[in-house]
């Protein structure tokens, strides 16, 4: 079968009896993992597994791990920094910053896949104006030429690995004081503006193999009075159209704040799907899967599920073969530098 459009989550470690039985709702295509789903290696192995016998339809496993404070597994993985790091590295070497890019992408990449998970939600491709505590040392740079070329090294590395790479936040959720996880951002700028500077790392690391997409819930008055992740504008007109982007196009999480702009989940999830998105992500919000699940009337797209069949990446790595590897070995060493 297809995927499916619908994301959702796990209130632990192990699957209960209410979760085996939404795994296999039709709807149901991916599932995110949180740092409240991992406790060891043999622990997610099994629970992955287990995830996969007992889905009806093939399925994404994903994650948010990027390294710094958004690192969801940490017990047997090696500890990843921040990727502002590899910023500060690029600015004192071009060559250094741009080879531990690489590393930092291959190797997140490869100990996911050793487990089992298919992608990370990574890299982030915000740029850093110096106004947004909520994404700070998440962003690479502040220049968007500098950030083009961490980016790509970044991406390299992840697609060497054979995981799918997804860049957020699009257009940019930089510019913004507030975290759209308890509030909703809106940025002044012009469209001008916008693409000056914020949209430049996306449209050229379109050209460079970026697989997916993650729009903001961030306004941008200017252009649309909807966040951009519920927008036709901002994901029909420009990222489809104007800028010719056919990889997949992930909402953020539907239970933020600045999602509540467009109602209730139902509303919520219908709007994302609407405006373009391929697979919506309601998290943290047992209820809210269940109501979308039961309300919301989803036409499964053929597109969308071509387009999320490219997540899966290439064959998972073995995982002692990996961390017996030299390759490995650099790579954690190098990142062991920053802790």
């Amino acid at each position: 079968m297809p995927y499916s459009p619908v994301m959702f989550d796990l209130a632990g470690t192990e699957l209960t009896a209410e979760e085996k039985e939404i795994l296999q709702h039709p709807m149901i295509g991916g599932l995110i993992f949180f740092s409240r789903n991992y406790y060891n290696i043999e622990q997610i192995t099994h629970l992955i597994k287990t995830v996969r016998d007992g889905a009806k339809q093939e399925i994404l496993i994903a994650i948010d791990h990027e390294g710094g404070r958004v690192q969801r597994f940490h017990e047997g993985f090696t500890s990843l920094p921040a990727v502002a790091e590899l910023g500060k590295a690029y600015d004192k070497s071009q060559a250094h910053g741009l080879q531990l890019a690489q590393q930092h992408g291959w190797l997140m990449a490869a100990e996911l896949k050793s487990v089992g998970i298919d992608f990370s939600f990574t890299p982030v491709l915000d740029l850093d104006h110096g106004i947004s505590d909520f994404m700070g040392d998440r962003i690479f740079h502040q220049d968007p030429d500098v950030l083009v070329k961490l980016g790509a090294a970044y991406i390299k590395g992840m697609h060497e690995a054979g995981m799918a790479a997804t860049g957020k936040h699009f257009p940019g959720h930089g510019a913004v004081k507030a975290d759209s996880h308890i509030d909703l951002p809106i940025d002044h700028r012009t469209k001008a503006a916008i693409f000056e500077k914020d949209i430049l790392p996306f449209s050229q690391l379109f050209l460079q193999g970026l697989d997916a997409v993650m729009p903001s819930h961030v306004i941008y008055p200017n252009i649309d009075d909807k966040p951009a992740g519920f927008s036709r504008i901002w994901l029909q007109d420009i990222l489809r159209q104007q800028l010719k982007f056919d990889g997949v196009i992930f909402s953020d999480d539907l239970g933020m704040k600045a999602a509540s702009f467009a109602g209730g989940y139902t509303e919520r999830a219908e709007a994302a799907l609407e405006a373009g998105c391929d697979m919506i992500l309601p998290c943290n919000n047992r209820k809210s899967i269940i109501e979308i699940l039961d309300n919301v009337k989803i036409k499964p797209s053929a597109a969308s599920a071509q387009r999320l069949d490219r997540m899966k990446g290439s064959a998972l790595f073995n995982r002692s073969a990996l961390l017996d590897s030299e390759h490995w070995e650099q790579a954690a060493n190098n990142m062991s530098l920053f802790t």
